[in-house]
C-alpha cells in the first residue's frame, strides 16, 4: 500500500500532448525547421532497423533535410500521425548548435555568468550532452555554399566527436518534447526566446570547458 501511494499519478494524455504541441511551436515560431523522430521502445528504438544505433535520436524519413518544416499546420498534422515520435530540428539554416559534454556544459554555463555573458538557448539533451544554440555561420540563401569548419558534425559521425560538436550544414538534434534513450526528456535550461549569439562569441568558452573535461578525465578525476 505504501508503495502504492508513493508512485506518481500518471498526468492526462490531454495534457502531455498540449504541453509537447506548445514546446514545438515555440521553436516553429522561431524559424526552426523540424520533423518527426523515432523514438526510444524499452532498450531500443521503434524504427525497423535492426540493432539501431541511435535509437529515439534519428529522423523517421530519410528525406529529412527537404520534410523539416516551420509550417504549424503540418507539425499539427504530425503531432496528430506520430503522437510518441521524438521531433528533431535541422541545423545549419536557421541556426546552428555547438554540443558539449554536460559537465562542460555545466562549467561553460558558470564562466558565462560570472562573465556577465549574455548566451542563448540552451538544451540538456539527456545525462551526457548540453546543447548550445546559436546563430548559423552558413549562408542559408545560397544552398551550394556554406561555412566550413573542421568541428562540423554530421549525424553519422557522432561517435568521432566525443568532446565538442558544431551542427551545422545536414545535421539535427532533439528539440524539447523528446524523450532521450536515457529516459530523461531533452528539457531547457535557457528558452528558446532567447536571441541566438554569434557561435565565434561562445566557441572559445565551450573549448575550454571541454579541454578542462578531458584533461580531468585522463587524470581520473571525472569518469
Amino acid at each position: 500500500m505504501a508503495g502504492w501511494l508513493r508512485r506518481r499519478p500518471r498526468e492526462d494524455p490531454d495534457t502531455v500532448r498540449d504541453r509537447r504541441a506548445g514546446l514545438l511551436m515555440d521553436v516553429v515560431e522561431r524559424g526552426w525547421p523540424v520533423c518527426p523522430a523515432a523514438h526510444p521502445v524499452g532498450f531500443g528504438c521503434s524504427c525497423d532497423r535492426v540493432g539501431c544505433p541511435s535509437p529515439g535520436m534519428h529522423p523517421v524519413s530519410f528525406a529529412w533535410q527537404t520534410q523539416a518544416s516551420t509550417d504549424p499546420v503540418q507539425v499539427a498534422r504530425w503531432l496528430e500521425l506520430y503522437p510518441d515520435a521524438n521531433f528533431v530540428t535541422a541545423t545549419g539554416t536557421g541556426h546552428d548548435v555547438l554540443d558539449v559534454p554536460a559537465r562542460a556544459g555545466e562549467i561553460a554555463l558558470a564562466v558565462f555568468a560570472e562573465q556577465g555573458i549574455e548566451i542563448g538557448p540552451v538544451a540538456s539533451c539527456g545525462p551526457d550532452r548540453t546543447l548550445f544554440f546559436t546563430a548559423t555561420r552558413g549562408t542559408p540563401a545560397d544552398e551550394d555554399e556554406w561555412w566550413p569548419c573542421e568541428l562540423d558534425c554530421h549525424p553519422e559521425t557522432l561517435d568521432a566527436h566525443p568532446g565538442l560538436r558544431w551542427h551545422c550544414r545536414g545535421s539535427y538534434v532533439l528539440v524539447p518534447s523528446s524523450q532521450h534513450p536515457s529516459g530523461q526528456p531533452v528539457r531547457w535550461i535557457r528558452g528558446p526566446e532567447l536571441p541566438l549569439p554569434d557561435p565565434l562569441r561562445v566557441l572559445d568558452a565551450l573549448t575550454d570547458a571541454c579541454d578542462t573535461v578531458g584533461a580531468a578525465a585522463a587524470d581520473g578525476h571525472w569518469s
